[in-house]
């Protein structure tokens, strides 16, 4: 069992890779974003999975703290994307 939640792991991590040249070659902001937020759900997919073949709890604990920082950038991009309108 503990060899299928490593192949999907790798699996997971191919994906993130392909993610990673999205940001790098992206045409537009919501590309790059996407690709961002695609990095950090692949990153928590691994460790979750990391975690259940392995047996280890400090990486549910690393997963779920990647799972915070990942929603403060994409709030803090989203903030950030020029061309936003202001609510004045």
């Amino acid at each position: 069992m503990a060899e299928l939640l490593q192949l999907a792991a790798l699996l997971v991590l191919l994906t993130v890779a392909a993610g990673l040249l999205r940001i790098l070659r992206g045409p537009g902001a919501a590309d790059r974003v996407m690709a961002a937020q695609l990095l950090g759900t692949g990153g928590i997919a691994v460790l979750v999975l990391l975690a259940a073949a392995t047996a280890t709890p400090a990486l549910l604990d690393a997963a779920l703290t990647l799972a915070l920082l990942a929603a403060f950038a994409a709030v803090a991009l989203v903030v950030a994307a020029p061309g936003r309108a202001s609510r004045r």
